[in-house]
């Protein structure tokens, strides 16, 4: 199974000197029953776009909570065995969270099949979807547009050999 652990550049470095994205528990995205739902689609690489999607937006809270990380979204696409990521039926319901899905333990970093990264020309729209996070949860539409503005840029593919050139 697909999973996408979103990070930042700071926490990729730190997984690239350890070797695993941390102890765990994580947070990842899946396509799971509730995003198949939300977002009504039996294409598989539509459904992963959109696992990817959330994962990318839930970096950019991370981005929001570590005002020191440089703004990039990071996520990591790992594949895990089956069972091994499990979504809350409960927190499925929730509109927030299609496609979020638990790991229990540690996940090792050479089980990354990609990395997915902004372009450095992207650091001033997420910096500014950062800060106007808070309100947009809130329902502030023009702090919605702002954040929609770090959306528009496409994550960029890297292999799992380019991390050390991606957190240099």
């Amino acid at each position: 199974m697909r999973v996408y652990v979103p990070l930042t550049l700071p926490g990729l470095a730190e997984a690239h000197r350890t070797g695993q994205l941390g102890d765990g528990p994580h947070t990842a995205y899946a396509v799971t029953q509730a995003l198949r739902e939300w977002y009504l689609s039996d294409d598989i690489e539509e459904l992963e776009y959109a696992a990817l999607s959330r994962a990318a937006l839930a970096s950019l809270r991370l981005l929001a909570a570590d005002p020191g990380a440089p703004r990039r979204r990071v996520v990591v696409a790992v594949d895990v065995a089956d069972g091994t990521a499990s979504a809350d039926p409960d927190r499925g319901l929730d509109p927030a969270a299609p496609g979020e899905v638990r790991l229990a333990g540690a996940v090792r970093l050479a089980k990354a099949a990609a990395v997915h990264a902004d372009a450095a020309d992207a650091e001033t729209d997420v910096a500014a979807a950062a800060r106007a996070l808070d309100a947009a949860d809130k329902g502030d539409d023009d702090a919605r547009f702002v954040v929609d503005g770090a959306e528009d840029h496409e994550l960029l593919w890297f292999a799992t050999q380019e991390i050390p050139q991606l957190i240099g």
